[in-house]
């Protein structure tokens, strides 16, 4: 009777999680990126991504074929998003780095690239904000991203400084982030 109940159960959890990630096949999570999971290896995303796009840049003679930067395109051709793997140079590296092109990749909260720095405020404890040339990064440990915002939106006195530590009170509410990434390490 206890392993038929534990067995029950199991089916249970197993058919609800599916259920959720059927509901959203564009939801970020800390080790998800829509049909992108943390542990995926590069020379899986042919498989991931059938339909789709899959464009590597290359430099060099064909044998030298770099996946540095890997960008994944729709059937319609809209940007989806852009990676890197771990390691360089390696097929069967797991993925680093995903920039989110796509507005429809966002997180249980809401936020995606459309998004403001308020809505990020408001969902997530920023972990630290660091001061670029042209950028603040603010990282997000929780989802394991950063998002940058363009210095242009920062107050004058920030704007053509790198030495000063930006706090989350001087960036407007309003900036919108240049760049959504998620990283994996």
């Amino acid at each position: 009777m206890y392993k038929r109940a534990l067995l029950i159960i199991g089916l249970c959890i197993s058919v609800l999680s599916c259920t959720s990630d059927e509901e959203n096949p564009f939801l970020i999570s800390p080790t998800q990126v829509g049909p992108l999971k943390k542990d995926i290896k590069i020379n899986q995303l042919d498989s991931i991504f059938q339909g789709d796009s899959i464009v590597r840049q290359t430099s060099g003679p064909q044998e030298f074929r770099s996946t540095d930067e890997i960008k994944i395109f729709s059937e319609d051709g809209q940007a989806l998003m852009s990676l890197e793997p771990l390691q360089e140079f390696d097929s069967t590296s797991t993925i680093g780095y995903i920039r989110i092109l796509d507005p429809r990749y966002e997180t249980k909260h809401g936020i995606n690239i459309k998004s403001t720095f308020k809505e990020v405020v408001e969902n997530y404890t920023i972990s630290r904000i660091e001061n670029t040339i042209n950028s603040a990064v603010v990282f997000l440990d929780e989802i394991n991203a950063y998002i940058t915002i363009d210095k242009n939106q920062l107050p004058t006195n920030l704007r053509y400084d790198t030495d000063s530590k930006i706090m989350a009170s001087q960036i407007p509410d309003d900036a919108k982030i240049k760049y959504f990434m998620i990283y994996w390490n």
